[in-house]
């Protein structure tokens, strides 16, 4: 099951489906890196044992987490201004 190709595919959707409803770019990250491992096995580029699949998708989920969080996060200097109190 680890080397199907199409089982990473649909985990990396339905990981997308999940940051839908849990806003944050926690899986956003998660979901890229299960379709990117699951596009290089379909390409025929990985065919390996479970613990280099879990590698892989463990390393193109952190790369995807910092371009992520480079590009979407808050700049540089950036402050959150809270304009109203939670009490009030």
């Amino acid at each position: 099951m680890w080397a199907t190709w199409w089982v990473w595919i649909v985990g990396g959707f339905a990981l997308g489906v999940l940051e839908v409803l849990v806003p944050g770019y926690v899986f956003l990250g998660f979901a890229l890196g299960a379709v990117f491992t699951g596009i290089l096995i379909g390409l025929g580029v990985l065919s390996a044992s479970a613990p280099f699949l879990l590698l892989v998708f463990a390393l193109a989920s952190l790369g995807a987490w910092i371009v992520l969080n480079k590009t979407l996060g808050m700049q540089k200097g950036q402050v959150k201004v809270w304009d109203k109190d939670i009490n009030e």
